[in-house]
């Protein structure tokens, strides 16, 4: 493997760590499990069904216990019943979360940039913006010929930046530190500032103190 990635942009090129763009990748399976981490994390919890005695009405007994020949039953709200209560439905309390080591999702992190960088999706451009305008924006898209999905990586997320970005389809603005698998791996294009080279570099080949509890 080579000793690292270049990557050129304009008349200078620019050496990607192989510490976190050239990881050799064995197989997906913790890329998938920090992929499916990430939106388990991100999942609300609106569900909420009605037990038996919740559901209103219901008190008087549908018949009278024996002599019908019929089944026994206490209320219209038995669950087998239609309209009836619902068994062992959500209730609004569901933890959907799944964690990760740190040390594994730092991991996943450096496989999931190493395979776009492999696949030739990354660019490196020091973007900004002095105005916020939307046309900062544009002009950087023009630049590279961006097209599809494109993930911005800048070292500070100022809101300048933010508002240049807010009316452009399919582009995602993201603060360095704050990378994720499932906007990387979801990204047709990333562009990186030099600067976010180097916070991502020190931050994921950081090691990890303790046990690889939550990430810092």
């Amino acid at each position: 493997m080579a000793d690292s990635t270049k990557t050129t942009i304009a008349t200078k090129t620019v050496t990607l760590p192989k510490e976190v763009f050239a990881v050799e990748v064995s197989n997906h399976d913790l890329l998938k499990r920090a992929y499916e981490s990430y939106l388990a994390n991100g999942r609300e919890n609106f569900a909420v069904t009605k037990t038996r005695g919740l559901i209103r009405g219901g008190g008087k007994k549908p018949w009278r216990q024996k002599g019908t020949g019929r089944a026994r039953f206490g209320s219209s709200r038995n669950p087998i019943w239609r309209g009836g209560g619902i068994v062992f439905g959500p209730n609004g309390t569901e933890n959907y979360t799944k964690t990760l080591p740190t040390a594994q999702k730092r991991l996943a992190l450096r496989q999931a940039l190493s395979l776009a960088s492999k696949s030739k999706k990354i660019i490196v451009d020091d973007f900004t913006s002095k105005e916020g305008k939307t046309k900062d924006m544009l002009d950087l898209i023009k630049k590279h010929s961006l097209t599809r999905r494109i993930l911005v990586i800048v070292d500070n997320k100022t809101d300048l930046i933010e508002r240049s970005a807010g009316n452009v389809q399919n582009v995602k603005v993201v603060q360095a530190l704050y990378l994720n698998v499932f906007d990387i791996l979801n990204a047709d294009r990333i562009v990186i500032s030099p600067k976010s080279v180097e916070l991502v570099k020190d931050w994921l080949t950081r090691p990890v103190k303790g046990n690889g509890g939550q990430d810092a």
